[in-house]
């Protein structure tokens, strides 16, 4: 079973540097090509559904590379919502280490949290859809720290409409790319 984890296009409030979290931001239109751009990539591979965040951001985003693949645009699942930011939603990180300078702020969700539902998210999609091939649209932090868990390693911030892979190997999870370099040539 391979994986295809891609990040959501842009929205207005990636291109204005505001945390986004659970808030549910629609794709700009520069977001739109970025999924358009993602369906050439991913064409030349075998893949057989599409599954998302039920964020507006990532549901149009599997709906544009559903279509341009031709496969299946399954359900969305809330495990894979982005992380929440609480008080720190529709701020930039200026704002943020203005108001909070150690950037603990108020409904923040841990890490770990967001990292146990990556996870749980991936065993609950590879029980559902067992040796098919499925592509996954969410959001950059719950990518990025989902990967790293799995990597053991640190991975940089995940790009948007950017494709990351892994396999499932004898039962565990291999990442083979993020942001579509190749995780051996990735500097921790």
């Amino acid at each position: 079973m391979t994986i295809a984890f891609i990040r959501h296009g842009q929205t207005d409030w990636n291109a204005a540097g505001r945390m986004q979290g659970t808030s549910d931001i629609p794709l700009n239109d520069t977001g739109r090509n970025q999924a358009r751009e993602a369906v050439a990539v991913l064409q030349d591979d075998r893949w057989d559904v599409i599954v998302s965040s039920p964020l507006s951001r990532a549901r149009e985003t599997a709906t544009i590379i559903a279509d341009g693949l031709g496969i299946e645009l399954g359900r969305s699942y809330e495990t894979l919502v982005e992380r929440h930011y609480g008080d720190g939603e529709g701020l930039t990180s200026d704002d943020i280490a203005e108001r909070w300078p150690d950037r603990h702020f108020p409904g923040l969700e841990t890490l770990d949290s967001v990292v146990a539902r990556g996870t749980a998210a991936l065993q609950q999609i590879a029980d559902e859809y067992a040796g098919k091939n499925v592509v996954i649209v969410c959001h950059g932090t719950l990518i990025r720290y989902t990967l790293a868990s799995l990597a053991a390693r640190s991975i940089d911030q995940i790009v948007n409409g950017s494709i990351s892979t892994l396999d499932r190997v004898d039962g565990a999870w291999q990442v083979l790319s993020v942001n579509g370099a190749t995780l051996d040539v990735l500097v921790s």
